[in-house]
């Protein structure tokens, strides 16, 4: 059975999170767009735990859940958090963020419990915690030896593991004798399997992919995700095949392209500056209009702890699908500024009510059933998003990246709702 996991978002209980992500909501869209299994999100949250234990019911066996209010659901939900360390390490601070999965909420308490000691759980969805990293998971992992953790979005400037701004070269740095409980990492939105590929010191970890999404809507809930063929779907048997890298139960993550995040290139959003990696180094990381650091970007950071060349696949690795979300796509094009509008939505519905979910859509379903439905445009910019062959002007200091689907820059879609930034051309003329 195919089961696809978003295994990493937020309740309303996180700051700048939509009021709506209730477990009935998320339930509700991730069946749209196809997902089996969704992580709960912000289990150190008192008020989120306690609508946990009144809104979900456990699945007999599984160490899963289901929404009490949609019996009928086959989504699923596993017990999931993040929490943010700050420590200082070599005379540093560092800003770490972690994903931690629990078998039940009995543990998830227990887990509470030992955490509040180190921050105010009350605070956030996503608590700050006064600790180490090695310290969070001796903590974690002492509860119970079943539950799961590993750092999230590892690149991000701020609170990644590998961030550019306050975090660590490698990972048994963080992590020091505690490394030996951390199995997985999360890629995030900027970064994709090739680009961890170039570095040796990974390979012993299993490259997951998740959404972080603080919304409900389906271009923010599943935009990335993991993909499992498993004979019944469990907590453990997830676990399992990602603590073990099992190519037979886990068969590939769900990518969005990496220059739709939104720390992929370096740049400065203030001046509409952006610049890829080698770009940015000839510059020094300076801003060429108001002389400031620039924001590092992921491709940046990659560049300087890779050891490897681009193109490098390690053994044993598991797949990859680069895809972006049904909406955006047509949002492009259509030519229209958000793909939260009607004019969107009517399109998306109507494939929908066709073929089932979205990741039907962008998965599996041929381009002459598409263009039964929709425009065939339309149903060929899906397919080239499929095939990898529609093309995206990166992401940069906390602004999206956009795509092309015609793999050109049309004046009339490709940065809607954007400001075209500059480039290091702009500035050599």
């Amino acid at each position: 059975m195919r089961s696809i996991a978003d295994l990493h978002m937020h309740s309303r209980y996180s700051r700048a999170t939509s009021e709506r992500m209730s477990v009935k909501e998320i339930a509700r869209f991730a069946e749209i767009k196809g997902l089996n299994l969704v992580g709960t999100g912000d289990f150190t949250h008192p008020k989120w735990l306690k609508e946990l234990h009144e809104t979900l019911i456990p699945e007999s066996d599984t160490n899963l859940y289901k929404p009490i209010e949609i019996p009928e659901s086959s989504v699923r939900f596993m017990l999931t958090t993040e929490v943010s360390t700050i420590f200082t390490f070599e005379n540093r601070v560092r800003k770490v963020h972690h994903v931690v999965l629990s078998p039940s909420l009995d543990i998830a308490v227990q887990v509470n419990e030992r955490l509040s000691t180190f921050g105010n759980l009350s605070s956030d969805g996503r608590p700050t915690l006064n600790m180490s990293a090695p310290h969070l998971v001796e903590e974690v992992i002492s509860v119970s030896n079943r539950n799961v953790i590993f750092p999230a979005h590892a690149w991000t400037p701020w609170f990644g593991i590998f961030g550019a701004f306050s975090g660590f070269d490698r990972m048994d740095e963080c992590y020091q004798d505690m490394t030996k409980h951390i199995h997985a990492l999360e890629t995030g939105l900027s970064s994709d399997p090739p680009m961890n590929w170039r570095l040796s010191m990974l390979d012993h970890f299993t490259l997951v992919s998740n959404s972080d999404s603080h919304s409900f809507w389906p271009w923010r809930i599943g935009r990335e995700a993991n993909v499992f063929e498993l004979e019944r779907l469990s907590f453990d048997e997830i676990s399992d095949a990602i603590e073990n890298r099992d190519q037979e139960r886990f068969k590939f993550t769900i990518e969005t392209d990496p220059a739709y995040g939104k720390y992929h290139w370096t740049g400065h959003r203030a001046c509409n500056v952006s610049f890829s990696s080698e770009d940015a180094r000839k510059l020094g990381n300076r801003c060429p209009v108001c002389g400031r650091t620039l924001t590092k970007g992921v491709e940046q950071r990659v560049e300087e702890l890779a050891d490897r060349p681009v193109g490098f696949k390690p053994e044993n690795a598991i797949g990859f699908r680069r895809l972006l979300p049904l909406s955006e796509i047509i949002a492009t094009f259509l030519g229209v500024d958000s793909p939260s509008v009607q004019k969107v939505w009517s399109v998306y519905d109507s494939l929908i009510a066709k073929f089932g979910n979205e990741y039907s859509v962008l998965l599996d379903v041929p381009k002459e059933a598409l263009s039964s439905v929709v425009d065939e445009g339309l149903a060929d910019g899906i397919v080239r998003v499929r095939e990898g062959r529609a093309t995206v002007v990166p992401g940069y200091d906390g602004v999206y990246g956009q795509l092309v689907l015609s793999g050109e820059r049309p004046a009339n879609s490709v940065l809607r709702g954007r400001v075209e930034q500059r480039n290091l051309t702009d500035f050599m003329q």
